[in-house]
């Protein structure tokens, strides 16, 4: 199945020929999720449409780690937590009253986004694979999220080892993938601010 012919884990078919401009106004950063976990062909078609970004002089140097196992998501959310900046913590500190908080928020699925040192914009295309993935997604039902708090856990040399992660790689974009738990509100964005038109 692909994210062309799919139906969401809710069971519900979407509008597969939406387009690319509705998919880029409707996606928004979700962070409420039903139990439901993607199936694996659907994480697959998500990640073949991942890799269909551009990245420069053609390197394509992501790699990716697909985590559904709901202990494994706990013990990294857990694990970032405890890393955490006293500062960010701080600024946070409304999400950290519970010690129930998952800085996942339940999602089924992370995907990280990994890339070793090939080339000087090896991060850029892996946030542009992330786009891509989001985007198709969007298309299907499915929300996203960048959990950025967790990159740091992920780069530490005790988490490469347990996740198998090869020491040269770093985790640029890790993401979330789920059911919505109802729907994401839109946000107002602010007009393109620009520069110069000459």
């Amino acid at each position: 199945m692909s994210v062309h012919e799919s139906i969401s884990e809710t069971g519900h078919k979407h509008d597969n020929s939406m387009s690319t401009l509705s998919a880029i106004y409707k996606r928004r950063a979700v962070r409420s999720y039903l139990p439901q976990k993607p199936s694996r062909e659907l994480v697959m078609s998500l990640l073949a449409a991942a890799v269909q970004a551009p990245s420069a002089m053609n390197e394509e140097p992501w790699a990716f780690t697909v985590i559904q196992d709901p202990q494994l998501l706990r013990e990294i959310s857990d694990a970032a937590k405890a890393l955490m900046a006293p500062e960010l913590r701080k600024k946070l500190t409304g999400l950290f009253k519970s010690p129930d908080y998952n800085i996942f928020y339940n999602a089924g699925t992370l995907i990280v986004i990994y890339a070793g040192l090939v080339g000087t914009y090896a991060e850029a295309d892996c946030w542009l694979a992330a786009e891509n993935l989001m985007l198709a997604a969007c298309a299907v039902g499915l929300g996203t999220c960048v959990i950025g708090l967790a990159s740091a856990i992920l780069n530490t040399p005790p988490w490469k080892r347990k996740l198998g992660t090869p020491e040269n790689l770093t985790a640029y974009v890790p993401l979330i993938v789920g059911v919505p738990a109802g729907n994401t509100p839109q946000v107002p964005r602010k007009q393109p601010q620009i520069l110069s038109w000459q």
